[in-house]
């Protein structure tokens, strides 16, 4: 049986070898590459980041890929964002101003608050393991990445902004920090985003990343 192959976008700005090895572990044949041919020939996209969004969209910028991330949205190839590259998915972001982004998904990228709902202050950035919940507009996690993983199940996060949809039936599934509400995962028709890492969230994030290839 041939491996599924994945292509992860390399413009610069990402964990590629962690991502790689991630999906390598789940049987994928990974091609790293920035040249458009290979990214449309492809049956399933990466979109890793970490760091700043403004420096990761001029990264897509002078690489020419934005336009062909957007025109890739529009074909039937599962295309899934990872922390940075989930936010750049949606509209904008306030990171260092105003920012556009790719506008795949509705919706702009805000800080995670600095204050609990009670009022204390918390730790920026967010850092650590969150357990995944239904978003109170999912329907449940059947048809998505989420599929094989349960409610409660904990990802591993690392970020300072947070992804908020326009449309609330975009959110898949959210985890609390600080008693306040923060997208998780987030998606429409074959795009996902995933705020957390699930190439570092053991088992939780290997099956998601299963699921991903197989789908």
């Amino acid at each position: 049986m041939n491996a599924p192959e994945v292509v992860v976008i390399d413009y610069g700005v990402g964990n590629l070898l962690s991502v790689q090895r991630g999906l390598e572990h789940c049987g994928a044949k990974v091609v790293l590459t920035a040249e458009p041919d290979q990214i449309f020939a492809a049956k399933r996209v990466v979109l890793p980041g970490v760091g700043a969004f403004d420096n990761a969209m001029q990264a897509l910028e002078r690489l020419n890929l934005v336009k062909v991330i957007q025109e890739l949205a529009t074909r039937p190839i599962p295309l899934l964002g990872i922390c940075l590259g989930m936010q750049l998915l949606l509209e904008e972001s306030e990171e260092f101003g105003i920012t556009a982004g790719l506008g795949l998904i509705p919706g702009r990228v805000i800080p995670v608050p600095t204050q609990t709902l009670s009022g204390e202050k918390q730790k920026i950035p967010h850092i650590g393991w969150n357990s995944l919940h239904p978003s109170s507009t999912s329907v449940g996690w059947d048809g998505t990445i989420l599929q094989d993983n349960s409610p409660g199940d904990a990802a591993y996060f690392v970020h300072s902004f947070m992804a908020v949809p326009s449309d609330p039936s975009h959110r898949i599934a959210e985890c609390r920090y600080g008693g306040h509400l923060i997208s998780a995962t987030i998606g429409r028709d074959q795009i996902t985003g995933c705020q957390f890492h699930p190439e570092k969230s053991g088992e939780v994030g290997l099956k998601i990343l299963r699921r991903f290839i197989t789908s």
